[in-house]
C-alpha cells in the first residue's frame, strides 16, 4: 500500500485562511477529493492522510465526514483542543470515528515554551489512551521543546511534519541537524518527509539542493520511522504533485524495495494504524 501521509483540504475562506496571502494565489481556492483522487492514481498510490490546516472541532468534522464519504481517505489528523480541561470528554467523543488516527496543533505560530506547558502535556497525556499519534508542527527553534515532550511522553507516538521545517532557502543546517540528531534518538518519534520544496526557493530548488536535508532525515530516523507525505496542495507553491513526489521517489531508489515499502506506505499503516 502506497500512502500520501500529508495533504490538507479545504474549502477557501478568505477570512478564515487568511495564512494564504496573495503571493500563494495558486492555492487560493478549494481543494477537495475530487481533486485529489485523480492524482493519487495517476501517481499509483492508494491513499492518504488528511491533516487539519484550521484549528477548529469544525475542521476536524469536515474532514471525518470526508474520510467516511471516500475510502481513499485512510486516517484523519484532527484539531482538539489539548489545553482544555475537557479534553478527556472531547476525545471520547471524537474516538467514535475510526478514521481519526491522530491530533496536530498548529505549534509553529505559538512561542518557544508551548508544548511544555502543563495543560498541553495533560492533553498529550491522554492521547495513547484512544491509539492516536500526535503530529508535531514546528519550526527548527522550537526542536529543544520537542525533545523535552517526546522525552516526557516514551510510549506516545509523534511524527514529526515537514522535517521540523529546515532553513532550506538560506542554506541552513546547524543546530538543525544536532537537535534532528537528538530528537531520533527517541524511538517513539517518526519523521514525515514531507513540506521540504516548500522551505526551499519555489522557483529556483533542485534535488542537489535538497539532498543535504534529506541525508540528515534519512540518515538519523532510517527507513522504518520516514514516511512520504506531499503536503499537497500547499506543496503547489512549489511545483507539481509529480516533482514532489518525484524527489523522494529518486532519493530512495537507492535503498532496497523493502525499505522504499516502507518509506512509501508500510510505515503510514504502523505510526497511524491504518487499515487496508
Amino acid at each position: 500500500m502506497r500512502i500520501d501521509t500529508h495533504q490538507h483540504f479545504w474549502k477557501f475562506d478568505p477570512q478564515r485562511d487568511a495564512w494564504i496571502t496573495d503571493d500563494m494565489s495558486v492555492i487560493q481556492r478549494d481543494f477537495l477529493p475530487e481533486n485529489l483522487k485523480p492524482v493519487l492514481q495517476q501517481h499509483q498510490l492508494d491513499g492518504c492522510v488528511a491533516v487539519q490546516a484550521d484549528t477548529s472541532e469544525a475542521e476536524t468534522k469536515f474532514l471525518l465526514d470526508l474520510a467516511n464519504q471516500h475510502d481513499f481517505i485512510k486516517g484523519v489528523v484532527g484539531w482538539l483542543d489539548l489545553c482544555s480541561g475537557t479534553i478527556e470528554n472531547r476525545l471520547q467523543q471524537f474516538s467514535k470515528h475510526r478514521k481519526l488516527k491522530g491530533l496536530r496543533h498548529i505549534v509553529q505560530a505559538e512561542p518557544v515554551g508551548f508544548m511544555l506547558r502543563k495543560d498541553f502535556q495533560n492533553g498529550i497525556s491522554a492521547l495513547e489512551k484512544y491509539n492516536l499519534t500526535y503530529d508535531i508542527l514546528i519550526f527548527p527553534h522550537q526542536l529543544e521543546d520537542a525533545i523535552k515532550l517526546v522525552e516526557a511522553f516514551p510510549k506516545q507516538k509523534f511524527i514529526l511534519d515537514h522535517g521540523a521545517k529546515p532553513y532550506i532557502k538560506d542554506g541552513k543546517i546547524e543546530p538543525w541537524k544536532s537537535q534532528m540528531e537528538t530528537l531520533s534518538g527517541f524511538e517513539n518519534v517518526a519523521c514525515k518527509v514531507s513540506g521540504l520544496t516548500t522551505e526551499a526557493d519555489w522557483k529556483d530548488w533542485d534535488n542537489a539542493n535538497m539532498e543535504p536535508y534529506l541525508d540528515v532525515i534519512f540518515n538519523v530516523f532510517g527507513t522504518k520511522r520516514t514516511l512520504f507525505g506531499s503536503d499537497w496542495p500547499v506543496s503547489l507553491l512549489a511545483g507539481n504533485y509529480t516533482e514532489t513526489l518525484s524527489l523522494v521517489e529518486d532519493y530512495i531508489s537507492k535503498f532496497s524495495e523493502t525499505e522504499q515499502q516502507q518509506i512509501m506506505g508500510l510505515n503510514a499503516k504502523t505510526w497511524y494504524h491504518l487499515e487496508d
